[in-house]
């Protein structure tokens, strides 16, 4: 969950849990009201619970695997790959093990068996 998300279900849970007993309980409840008043307020803690205890994404950025591939070939100018290419300065970790042959044939050609950080 986004760190915005999470503020925003924080602050409407915190608005439902304070508002329960000013709006309905202060004006003297009937029976209905106050089951009604309890199913809000339990409602806006749960809300408030999970967003502040549910977990959010991940710091370590993406983890790019490439295990035990096959071989790879590219001709006139294409690209093979048969290991991890990724952008280069951003988070997380590439990985390319037992990863197959790749075979550039002709000019501009490129293979990749290992990790390619463009």
């Amino acid at each position: 969950m986004s760190q915005g998300r999470k503020v925003v279900i924080i602050l409407v849970a915190v608005a439902g849990v304070v508002s329960t007993p000013l709006f309905w309980l202060l004006n003297g409840p009937n029976t209905g009201q106050l089951v009604g008043a309890s199913i809000q307020g339990a409602a806006s803690i749960a809300a408030l619970l999970w967003a502040a205890f549910a977990g959010g994404t991940p710091r370590s950025g993406a983890r790019d695997r490439a295990e035990r591939t096959g071989d790879a070939v590219a001709t006139r100018g294409g690209q093979a790959v048969s290991g991890v290419i990724r952008p280069a300065g951003g988070n997380g970790s590439a990985t390319a093990q037992n990863t197959g042959a790749a075979r550039a044939d002709g000019a501009g050609s490129e293979g990749v068996s290992g990790t390619k950080h463009t």
